[in-house]
């Protein structure tokens, strides 16, 4: 009979493995110089639906909309006003000479001491708004802000007794992007010695405890380094680095784990090194690859979601599970076959010579003798928790979140300040229109009526304006919605415009086409994809993963029994991010410092509910 391959090249790992250590720290230095080299490019990501076709008719037509950011000078004590406080005034001036100064990295600058500036002053006048772009190219636009946010924060330094703080698109994410990288950072600094203690107490020997996460580490590192290759043609950001950390982390660490256990467990029973790594590879080796298998076809199901942000996620995760399982087939037997019997050196005082001995667990076999001896009763209790669990999820309401900021970040607070003294609308809906004679009278007309059905409360608000773009190859009509952007009356009003107004405007006229886009549209054709994609995706991954589990072994009940638990398990943990994050429960003990709790009722965002 024909040794498994699993087995054979557990095998040549361990007879060559000096060949197969050397060789894999060669190929992990490799690929991390390798992906250092290969110059990083921005795959331009678009929303799904109308929404997207009008973004790649404005990326087409090269039109690009410069991040527009807001100076706020408020007045610190109650009465004053810009009207009457000469230190308001004179702020604002010397803001916007700072802004001047700088004409490389703030443009078209606006403020309520130029001529119709009225509008930049607060209802109260106790605030006024200093308004401008950053100009340049904006994939590097939280850099060339930072000029201005030094110019506001040395006016601010000048007036202590006023409140001076920018935000905008540019300030905002400089703000995302040192979030990102700070968090990256700290789970990188915090996941580790984490990890370690936790090993360190499962095998109580240090150098077997640092096996596991020799494996996570160069397999993240690998598979870091491999994304600058598909990222030259998908969507890969930082999101799909985050994922990669994470889930590297703990696949490199499980299957280690498979493996060095199992070993220590034949050498206990007096097996040579040797005799226990083929047995480890035999049973642990072919569990890791079929454990490695059905997650990278779980994983897969993301590039039916459609959403361009899940197809890097889905290139990164599935990268770095199949970068482990191929560290686990080789590295980790050939660094078990060379270390032998020092891998259980580094005993940990009070806990080494117990847990080497690789004993079986008193407490969970206790707990596994129970529910061996009432499987009904305890699958019952089980399953009826887990049901519980997962009957939240029946009202689940995906959206996308209109601040990716936490409310304890300085911008958001800055948001929050211009959104009260200046209340206005959310973002209108944008019409992209393209075609011949746009500037002919079928099309002035179609606008017109268009704008004669906005009104002051209806779901068309007014004004309805018009601005020609691209050398007039284009138009973009800006509609005010009803709503706050983000709820049902948005939506509402959304459909209304796209189904009914410009139907009967617009799309009377030949020889046009056009798409509504905008914060609003965007986020709710993207919400609606994954409504409708998400059964597909489901059924796909569970059918794939059915047969997978029925070659692996050989047995119906099996596959279905794990896909049921698997399907259990995520209602539970979808049942729960609707609990915490949709309703509010918990948002006390889980809300940070200095920041406000979640409002109750409102929507999940998408990021928060695909995480699980």
């Amino acid at each position: 009979m024909r040794t498994p391959i699993v087995e054979r090249i557990a095998g040549w790992s361990a007879r060559h493995r000096k060949t197969a250590v050397l060789g894999w720290l060669v190929l992990v230095a490799a690929v991390f110089v390798g992906g250092h080299m290969i110059p990083s490019t921005n795959v331009q990501q678009y929303d799904a639906g109308q929404s997207g076709q009008a973004e790649r008719t404005l990326n087409r037509l090269n039109v690009k909309f410069p991040p527009a950011e807001n100076v706020l000078i408020q007045a610190r004590p109650p009465g004053a006003t810009f009207a009457r406080d000469p230190d308001l005034r004179k702020a604002t001036a010397q803001v916007v000479a700072a802004l001047r100064a700088r004409p490389a990295s703030a443009a078209d600058i606006r403020s309520p001491l130029s001529p119709g500036g009225r509008a930049l002053i607060s209802p109260s006048g106790t605030s006024a708004l200093v308004r401008f772009n950053v100009p340049g190219n904006s994939d590097h636009e939280d850099q060339t802000v930072i000029p201005d946010l030094t110019a506001v924060a040395a006016v601010q330094a000048r007036h202590p007794g006023l409140l001076i703080q920018e935000a905008g698109d540019a300030s905002g994410d400089r703000a995302i992007n040192g979030l990102v990288s700070a968090d990256f950072r700290k789970a990188e600094e915090t996941s580790v010695p984490i990890t370690l203690i936790l090993l360190l107490a499962v095998f109580g020997a240090l150098i077997a405890a640092g096996i596991p996460l020799l494996l996570a580490a160069t397999a993240v590192v690998t598979a870091i380094s491999l994304l600058a290759i598909p990222g030259h043609w998908l969507p890969v950001g930082q999101d799909a680095s985050e994922v990669v950390l994470l889930i590297g982390t703990a696949v490199g660490v499980d299957y280690s784990l498979f493996y060095l256990r199992r070993e220590r467990e034949e050498r206990a029973k007096g097996a040579t090194v040797g005799e226990a790594l083929r047995i480890a590879a035999g049973t642990s080796g072919r569990a890791i690859v079929v454990s490695g298998l059905t997650v990278m076809i779980a994983l897969a199901g993301l590039f039916l979601a459609g959403a361009a942000v899940f197809t890097g996620i889905a290139v990164g995760a599935i990268t770095v599970v199949g970068v482990a399982v191929i560290g686990s087939l080789t590295f980790v037997p050939a660094l078990l076959s060379w270390l032998g019997r020092w891998a259980d050196r580094g005993r940990i005082p009070f806990l080494g010579r117990r847990r080497t001995a690789a004993r079986p667990s008193r407490l969970w076999a206790a707990l596994v003798r129970r529910v061996v001896r009432r499987p009904l009763v305890w699958g019952g209790v089980a399953a009826a928790a887990m049901l519980a669990l997962a009957a939240p999820a029946l009202g689940l309401r995906l959206a996308y979140p209109a601040n990716d900021v936490p409310n304890n970040v300085p911008i958001v607070a800055t948001v929050d300040r211009i959104q009260q003294a200046f209340p206005q609308t959310p973002s209108p809906g944008e019409v992209v229109v393209t075609g011949a004679d746009l500037a002919g009278p079928a099309v002035r007309n179609a606008i017109t009526e268009l704008q004669a059905r906005a009104s002051a409360s209806g779901p068309i608000r007014e004004p309805v304006t018009v601005s020609a773009v691209a050398g007039g190859q284009a138009l973009i009509v800006d509609v005010p919605l009803a709503g706050n952007g983000q709820d049902s009356a948005s939506d509402s009003a959304l459909l209304t415009l796209r189904d009914q107004a410009l139907s009967a405007t617009l799309g009377k006229v030949g020889g046009i086409a056009y798409a509504v886009t905008g914060n609003t549209a965007g986020s709710y054709d993207d919400t609606r994809l994954l409504d409708q994609r998400t059964p597909v995706v489901l059924a796909v991954v569970v059918g794939l993963a059915f047969l997978l589990l029925l070659t692996a072994f050989r047995s119906v009940t099996l596959p279905l029994i794990s896909i049921g638990l698997n399907l259990l398990s995520v209602g539970a943990a979808y049942g729960l991010i609707t609990l915490i994050f949709q309703d509010g429960r918990l948002q006390g003990p889980l809300t940070s410092p200095g920041s406000a709790p979640l409002p109750r009722g409102s929507r999940c965002s998408c990021s928060c509910s695909c995480s699980a």
